[in-house]
């Protein structure tokens, strides 16, 4: 390892950890006090779909609304580029449908009502428990995996780095009162997937030079092992962040949520899989007689491969 560069990167360990713990305790208080701002999937509201005869502009039907007297509504094309769909975060009643319809009218076009229907709130229920228990779930079946493929104070940092990256990207939408929705809660769940992605080829690597080079400190083989794994960690993010950034710009306000969830949760994912799970293996002491692999009986340890 001489003559390869060897970032430092847990020198700052005890400083990005600091930054975590603030960005994670800012999130709670604002979850918990601001709360979320909860899209008609979880709270229930009334849908009404209307059709123009020529593609109308979604940033006028807005304003159309707006003027109307209407808040807390989504606006979005639906199927084809005449149809249009809009969300309303209030109760139901038979003439809503009427009213956003005359609403519209006043834009100058065309335009009829093809659907008026209410959206219990208790499907955003249901959705909000099933949800918390399959997250609780997962996050227990993951831990119990990591412990067997690798050991188990490599689960513990990889299941500490996937609540700190849900934490903060939860608490992001709670901060800057974004729509919450099920879109939202759909890119929650994906960055999980690749936050874990991310930790465990990390981790690999470190369980792998653990148990190749002898000399070197356990911070210089978590450095080292880093360092290693560095370009293909800037290469996937870089390549998936184009794609989000591309379906934030060009996806529409439907995939408006998704895409930004997904964008604050890979970089959050990819910090925390360098700060949060491998500064955490540090601080339990991780050591190499932790990551021997076990002698059998009968074999002498020179034997060992």
């Amino acid at each position: 390892m001489a003559d390869e560069k060897i970032y430092n990167f847990m020198g700052i360990s005890k400083a990005a950890l600091g930054l975590s713990l603030a960005l994670i305790i800012i999130s709670i208080v604002a979850i918990a006090y601001r709360g979320l701002s909860l899209g008609l999937d979880f709270t229930g509201g009334t849908l009404v779909e209307v059709q123009y005869e020529q593609a109308p502009s979604v940033p006028q039907i807005k304003q159309l609304l707006e003027q109307g007297g209407y808040q807390n509504f989504v606006v979005q094309k639906f199927g084809a580029d005449t149809s249009i769909l809009v969300r309303l975060q209030q109760g139901y009643s038979d003439e809503i449908g009427q009213e956003v319809l005359t609403t519209l009218r006043g834009g100058g076009q065309a335009v009829d009502l093809v659907r008026s229907e209410f959206v219990g709130a208790q499907v955003g229920e249901e959705l909000r428990e099933q949800g918390g228990l399959g997250l609780l779930l997962a996050l227990g079946m993951i831990m119990i995996y990591i412990s067997f493929r690798f050991q188990f104070k490599f689960a513990v940092g990889a299941v500490g780095a996937l609540i700190h990256d849900v934490i903060i990207t939860v608490g992001c939408f709670s901060v800057l009162q974004w729509d919450f929705d099920l879109n939202v809660l759909a890119a929650v769940l994906a960055v999980i997937g690749y936050s874990l992605n991310d930790t465990i080829v990390v981790s690999d690597r470190i369980r792998e030079n653990f148990r190749r080079v002898r000399k070197e400190s356990p911070t210089e083989i978590i450095n080292i092992s880093l360092t290693q794994t560095l370009s293909r960690t800037i290469v996937t993010g870089l390549t998936t962040l184009l794609v989000l950034v591309a379906l934030y710009m060009f996806g529409g306000e439907a995939l408006e949520g998704f895409s930004k969830a997904l964008i604050i949760g890979i970089v959050v994912g990819t910090y925390s899989s360098i700060y949060v799970a491998s500064s955490s293996l540090l601080m339990m002491g991780i050591s190499k007689e932790d990551l021997m692999i076990p002698v059998k009986e009968g074999v002498e340890a020179d034997d060992m491969p």
